[in-house]
């Protein structure tokens, strides 16, 4: 593109709520059902949801870019591309590609500077915990039918406030279907502490302790069963420190771990 781009949808939330942070709202056409604007921020036509969109409806908006995330929306991003759409499809996994991703989208908009401030204090912010005594033993879950176990920056998450990820082996596997576990693994991997996001709807922590076996795990008979809303732990942009500090906070406050410095 010969100038940074004026009319942006976004069809993730965290793209949008970067662009706001970044000063460059104004540039912001369209937006994801997902993403809810700050106090103060204007409200934009929302014009999708994560796997679904109204490729009219974006169409309408008369976008010089869309932004899009994941192989889960690559056929939006095909039909749109096919419509004569510039597309911006990043597909980070891990916390350096997030940083990756998101510094990319800072220089699009001409925003560099402010980029590389907000980076700083993202990394500050997800600074690791100091080397605990024993690290617990944590499972965490992205949906529930079937069991989904979490992605890689999650773990890495985990990993930082001081827990250990039980399925750490699988968080390179991308997409969600080769992430799936068993029941019996999960007993059999006897986690202390259980995090849920499941992925656009409510956890029912009652459901996770009914599950037959489950009774015994560490986790459910200490009561160490949590949800993270997706917005703090799915969403691969700043919204990540309230998940981080999230763990943190329940990792060091339920066992004999050194505290957080958050």
């Amino acid at each position: 593109m010969s100038a940074p781009p004026q009319r942006i949808v976004c069809l993730t939330a965290e793209a949008a709520d970067w662009l706001w942070r970044l000063g460059a709202w104004d540039s912001v056409a369209g937006v994801t059902a997902y993403f809810e604007p700050p106090p103060g921020a204007r409200p934009k036509p929302r014009v999708s949801g994560f796997s679904s969109a109204s490729v009219e409806n974006i169409l309408q908006l008369n976008p010089d870019l869309v932004v899009a995330f994941s192989d889960i929306q690559a056929g939006i991003a095909s039909r749109l591309i096919l419509r004569g759409c510039n597309v911006l499809t990043t597909n980070q996994r891990t916390l350096l590609e997030i940083e990756a991703a998101l510094a990319l989208l800072a220089r699009i908009v001409g925003c560099e500077a402010a980029g590389e401030s907000l980076l700083r204090e993202f990394r500050k912010q997800l600074v690791p915990v100091p080397e605990p005594r024993r690290r617990p033993r944590v499972y965490f879950e992205e949906w529930n039918e079937p069991l989904v176990t979490g992605i890689a920056w999650v773990s890495e998450l985990i990993e930082r406030a001081g827990g250990e990820d039980v399925f750490a082996s699988m968080r390179s596997r991308g997409r969600a279907p080769d992430r799936v576990v068993m029941p019996e693994q999960v007993m059999a991997a006897a986690p202390e502490f259980i995090f849920a996001s499941w992925c656009g709807k409510p956890v029912s922590i009652e459901a996770i302790r009914r599950r037959p076996g489950w009774g015994q795990l560490p986790a459910v008979k200490h009561s160490h069963i949590y949800e993270i809303p997706g917005a703090d732990i799915l969403q691969p942009g700043c919204g990540l420190v309230r998940g981080y500090e999230a763990i943190v906070r329940r990792l060091h406050s339920a066992g004999p771990i050194a505290s957080s410095t958050l």
